[in-house]
């Protein structure tokens, strides 16, 4: 009953009244972003959903597109902005993909969405974080975020799975609150390379 119908019901409403309640920030946010970004405050990716169903996640742009003289981007302490450290400092970036939970493409709890490129990389264990919607915050986020290797990382998604329940997603709500407000479990720096198995989400 929860997994099926519940859990959709409490994203929507829970969403929906997250961004009524959060629109000020939002708002201010997006006013700097314009300027720190120059025009782009927005970041628009594709990401694999549930069923590897692909859709465009939404966040907050924290980091400039510089490049270096090979056509690759540079480092991400190079790239990132003040503006945009100060948001990711609060996860403030996040708070758009309330539109994604509103749209049914994500929940609030879940594995956390990667790349596309990153699919045909998991083995057929790691491929059932994707039987779930992807999360903005999740069990691997509140057992270590992108302090933790790729492979502990896949191992959290499909316990989540597999143990999806009520006060599970309570647990991890309220274990996320503690995280954002201490600040814990954050790298100051991210990698986006799963060859390696370790870093993290980039924009």
């Amino acid at each position: 009953m929860y997994k099926h119908i519940l859990k959709r019901l409490i994203d929507f409403f829970a969403a929906l009244i997250g961004l009524i309640l959060l629109s000020p920030i939002i708002i201010f946010t997006i006013i700097f972003l314009f300027f720190a970004n120059k025009g782009t405050p927005f970041f628009i990716h594709p990401r694999p959903g549930k069923n590897d169903k692909v859709f465009n996640l939404i966040k907050f742009k924290t980091m400039n597109d510089k490049k270096d003289e090979n056509g690759e981007f540079l480092p991400f302490d190079q790239r990132v902005t003040k503006v945009g450290a100060f948001i990711r400092k609060y996860s403030l970036d996040e708070l758009l993909q309330l539109i994604n939970v509103l749209k049914g493409d994500m929940s609030l709890i879940g594995p956390r969405p990667l790349l596309v490129e990153y699919l045909p990389l998991y083995n057929e264990t790691q491929k059932r974080r994707h039987e779930v919607k992807p999360g903005i915050t999740g069990w691997a986020q509140v057992n270590g975020r992108n302090t933790i290797l790729w492979v502990k990382k896949f191992e959290y998604d499909v316990w989540y799975v597999d143990n999806l329940s009520f006060m599970l997603d309570i647990k991890i709500l309220l274990l996320t609150i503690k995280k954002v407000i201490i600040k814990e479990g954050v790298n100051n720096s991210e990698s986006l390379n799963m060859t390696t198995f370790s870093g993290g989400d980039n924009e």
